[in-house]
């Protein structure tokens, strides 16, 4: 027996009481940031950042100015354009929508996601949010795909990012909450959206296959089943749009 400040203790009853003590878990700066922002939503940014690192080392390596444009041979093999889609080169329909423009561009558009995809991911979860995000993504080409300029390039986030607006609402109507500061926000960046340079066709393209997914999935929410057809069927269209050579 050992000797204690009241008593004794068995040193066997000691040794177990010790094995069955759970040792704390040690939490870090990245686990406290996925809980408060969302693990889905900064694996995103993530991505989003890394592209635009790259892009900018090109720009910087081909003689441009990064901090005021990324445009450089590297964006230049990410952006989508319905004659190079046509042609084959279907992996940009991805690859733009991961890059940007600018350094103003990228701050923007990262924003909006930190802020309006972190709170979707916490009302949908990270798999129907991460589902939102890339079919609204697809949207975005498929609009431009159709009803964009031939030859013109395109990139940025912001087809997703609108997707997840129109998501934002399908959520609130279904919680019956108020629509009007949301649809106050969707108004004035639709009228930022008609100023040169901006791409209105890849935004309302998202903000209609965001919003189309989000209602899949939240009027199938308990039938998995059935949320996964739903799904699976409107991306099936929006390949067809996308890569079939409608026009």
């Amino acid at each position: 027996m050992n000797s204690a400040s009241v008593g004794f203790q068995c040193p066997e009853e000691i040794a177990d009481a010790r094995r069955t003590v759970r040792t704390p878990r040690r939490t870090t700066g990245m686990r406290v940031a996925g809980r408060r922002w969302g693990t889905v939503t900064l694996v995103l940014i993530a991505i989003n950042v890394a592209v635009a690192v790259a892009t900018a080392v090109s720009a910087l390596l081909a003689g441009g100015n990064p901090v005021r444009s990324f445009a450089s041979p590297l964006t230049g093999e990410l952006l989508t354009a319905p004659v190079l889609v046509d042609q084959g080169e279907w992996w940009r329909v991805v690859t733009s929508a991961f890059t940007h423009a600018s350094l103003v561009h990228l701050a923007l558009n990262m924003l909006a996601l930190l802020l309006f995809g972190s709170e979707l991911e916490r009302m949908l979860g990270k798999g129907r949010y991460l589902t939102v995000y890339l079919v609204s993504a697809l949207g975005g080409a498929a609009s431009l795909q159709l009803f964009g300029s031939y030859v013109g390039g395109v990139v940025g986030a912001s087809g997703a990012i609108y997707g997840l607006l129109g998501a934002f609402g399908v959520v609130l109507v279904r919680q019956k909450q108020d629509l009007r500061g949301l649809l106050t926000l969707l108004a004035i960046n639709l009228v930022i959206s008609l100023l040169p340079g901006v791409s209105l066709l890849g935004h309302l393209g998202g903000l209609v296959a965001g919003a189309a997914t989000a209602a899949v999935l939240l009027w199938a929410r308990r039938r998995t089943a059935l949320a996964a057809a739903g799904v699976a069927a409107l991306v099936a269209v929006l390949l067809l749009l996308t890569f079939g050579g409608i026009r």
